[in-house]
């Protein structure tokens, strides 16, 4: 009762236009539309979709094959571009933490499979001086979405940032790398939770695969059974 009140004083919104929707936190069939789901066969390492009949499954792409990822599988619910896009920017820099919620549930959708008993979940972090000025993680949110409808633990502070890196934006791939290179490394405090276990990593993008890596890393130096990465949108390489 008390939710039909509020959607008669407030009317549910889609998450990305004004058009009215029936549930909160969904889309609406035109920005559903727009918006680049991955389906079918993609790529076990990185998420990136591939042509042939998913029961192909698990393969890789070109860049995966030449690139060393060290973590074990990767899945995303979205193609960076489009509608996904203004999801994304709208959560990171827009202040809009709804969005995380329904974000999670897709994200939760595609990581199902992977999850084990002794799966925790774990955010790649910000350094603390841009977690200072952003006030919020958007990966940590994410992650939190993505626990509660897995109904698995998550540890928000599990990893931390060594030092402020600078951004990733317009370095080259080995650029990239290197600017991560030991820059994650375990909560001392939390290291003792990773120990022998299966860590899922979440982040909101994956470019490169660079921070990811650098988080994988930092896991298994801290004893990680097993590493997986969920990142909510993939983006993919221009040829």
């Amino acid at each position: 009762m008390l939710r039909a009140a509020l959607d008669t004083l407030y009317p549910p919104h889609c998450l990305t236009c004004d058009a009215a929707v029936t549930e909160p936190g969904t889309l609406c069939g035109l920005c559903w539309a727009e918006t680049p789901f991955v389906t079918g066969l993609s790529c076990d390492k990185c998420s990136t979709p591939l042509p042939g009949d998913p029961a192909e499954a698990p393969l890789l792409c070109d860049d995966c094959r030449t690139t060393a990822r060290p973590w074990s599988h990767a899945r995303a619910p979205l193609i960076y571009g489009a509608t996904a896009r203004k999801l994304v920017l709208a959560l990171k820099h827009g202040d809009r933490h709804d969005i995380a919620t329904p974000a999670g549930r897709w994200m939760a959708r595609v990581a199902a499979p992977l999850i084990r008993p002794d799966t925790l979940i774990a955010p790649v972090p910000l350094h603390r001086w841009r977690l200072f000025r952003r006030r919020f993680n958007q990966s940590a949110l994410l992650a939190q979405a993505m626990a509660c409808t897995l109904e698995r633990p998550q540890c928000p502070d599990l990893l931390l940032r060594t030092r402020a890196t600078t951004s990733q934006g317009g370095r080259t791939r080995l650029g990239r790398f290197e600017n991560m290179q030991g820059a994650i490394a375990a909560h001392p405090r939390r290291a003792a939770r990773i120990a022998g276990r299966h860590i899922l990593l979440v982040d909101d993008v994956m470019t490169s695969g660079a921070t990811l890596a650098a988080a994988t890393e930092a896991c298994f130096a801290a004893g990680a059974d097993d590493v997986d990465v969920i990142i909510l949108a993939r983006v993919l390489r221009e040829e």
